[in-house]
């Protein structure tokens, strides 16, 4: 599940930030949301992503994978890019993702890196 994360990624920008959802036009995406071709999520279909740290809406993102939301009452996860030397906290990312995973009961999974002094 935690794999990818660290990894550069190219996105397509389906639902830039500022649009409806296609099926709840009352949702409007707080952040660009879009696939990554070619890896396919559980779900049979190209492989979600959420946006953090773009102020405007995009078409095409390339960024790093910072954090994977693992949804334990669905199917398939979603995972988390950012421009590369962004971070977030779990608390920052539940928050701009708040609008779609409230009704989904979610884990954020970030791959903390612990350096060891061999001294």
């Amino acid at each position: 599940m935690t794999k990818h994360i660290g990894d550069i990624v190219n996105v397509i920008i389906d639902r830039p930030l500022g649009s409806a959802h296609p099926q709840h036009p009352d949702m409007i995406y707080p952040v660009n949301y879009g696939y990554i071709p070619g890896i396919y999520a559980p779900d049979g279909e190209e492989q979600d992503v959420y946006v953090l740290g773009v102020s405007g809406p995009l078409k095409e993102f390339t960024g790093k994978i910072i954090a994977v939301i693992h949804r334990r009452n669905d199917v398939e996860d979603k995972w988390v890019a950012a421009p590369e030397g962004i971070k977030f906290t779990k608390e920052e990312i539940a928050s701009q993702v708040h609008f779609q995973e409230q009704y989904f009961n979610i884990n954020i999974i970030t791959k903390e890196v612990c350096q060891y002094d061999d001294e």
